[in-house]
């Protein structure tokens, strides 16, 4: 297994806490499934969110 270093903006950061907790899940497990999701749909970034 693989350590990742994120860094995300307080205010993502509480949102993303929030919704993991109302999904009854830590974040990373939160995080993973979110990341494993969109591998899995193909999903590619866009040039906007960079």
């Amino acid at each position: 297994m693989k350590h990742v270093n994120l860094r995300l903006p307080d205010d993502l950061h509480e949102q993303a806490k929030a919704a993991a907790e109302a999904d009854d899940r830590s974040l990373n497990s939160w995080l993973v499934s979110l990341v494993r999701r969109a591998v899995a749909d193909g999903e590619r970034p866009s040039a906007q969110g960079a």
